[in-house]
């Protein structure tokens, strides 16, 4: 391979992703729908991620709660302590959480699978048969990976705030009553609905990614292996871009609420 065709290969593997994921946008709203297929995939990705998030999320709510608290505490706003630690979990820690869960075991799996099927020529056998790969496939755990996306990013958030609760109670001789009362203070409507929608769009991320790195993995086991690391890879990358991208957004559309 030359330098030049190597310095260009990002580019083409990112225009091939970008193409792949508009004919997935596509083929949803083209029948028939998989239904059955849909909820096995939701099953699945829950299965492997339930019990992983619901460990991340406490010490993660916990690790917001101190930071925030001991840099509010500083300013000599005590009362507010309760509004940063939720507006931190809501807005960053618990899409961000959970988008790293999703890519990191349901993406990953979805990608070991597609990619074994791509190494049995079963991909090709359902093309011969007339069988689109994507409709079949593809779009039900891309549809699958973001319900599972928002409400695991619902599990994170409530169990976030407790654990900050809990911890700023106990380790930061904060008041229950003062906690509970600031969460009204600083945070809003949309800070919840700005939480969910990233979660929804990870999860899209996390789907798209590793079902093409999936469909397109070659070389054996040891492509599917090299496919499933690349799609966490690429994955993560790819959420961090859109995470600042949407914060941005959002900070820019909703006003700031005022004290």
């Amino acid at each position: 391979m030359s330098i030049g065709s190597r310095a260009t290969a990002p580019l083409a593997t990112a225009g091939k992703l970008f193409a792949f994921g508009t004919d997935v946008l596509l083929a949803v709203f083209r029948g028939p729908f998989q239904l059955r297929e849909f909820i096995q995939q939701a099953w699945f990705i829950a299965s492997v991620t339930i019990i992983p998030i619901a460990l991340v999320a406490i010490p993660f709510g916990a690790v917001v709660a101190l930071q925030t608290g001991s840099l509010v505490q500083q300013f000599g706003a005590q009362s507010f302590v309760g509004s940063a630690a939720v507006l931190a979990v809501l807005r960053e820690a618990a899409p961000i959480a959970t988008a790293l869960l999703v890519a990191g075991a349901g993406g990953s799996a979805i990608a070991a699978d597609l990619g074994a099927r791509k190494i049995r020529e079963e991909l090709d056998a359902m093309m011969v048969l007339g069988i689109d790969p994507i409709q079949r496939l593809v779009v039900p755990r891309v549809l699958a990976c973001m319900l599972v996306a928002v409400f695991l990013n619902g599990l994170v958030s409530v169990v976030g705030v407790l654990g900050g609760y809990i911890f700023n109670v106990m380790m930061q001789g904060g008041t229950p009553g003062a906690y509970l009362a600031s969460f009204t203070a600083l945070a809003q409507t949309p800070d919840l609905y700005q939480g969910m929608a990233k979660a929804l769009v990870f999860g899209l991320i996390a789907a798209i990614v590793s079902t093409y790195m999936g469909m397109h993995a070659d070389g054996g086991p040891q492509g599917v292996g090299q496919a499933v690391m690349e799609s966490v890879v690429i994955t993560f990358l790819l959420l961090f871009l859109a995470n600042f991208v949407m914060s941005a957004l959002y900070f820019q559309l909703v006003p700031a609420k005022a004290l």
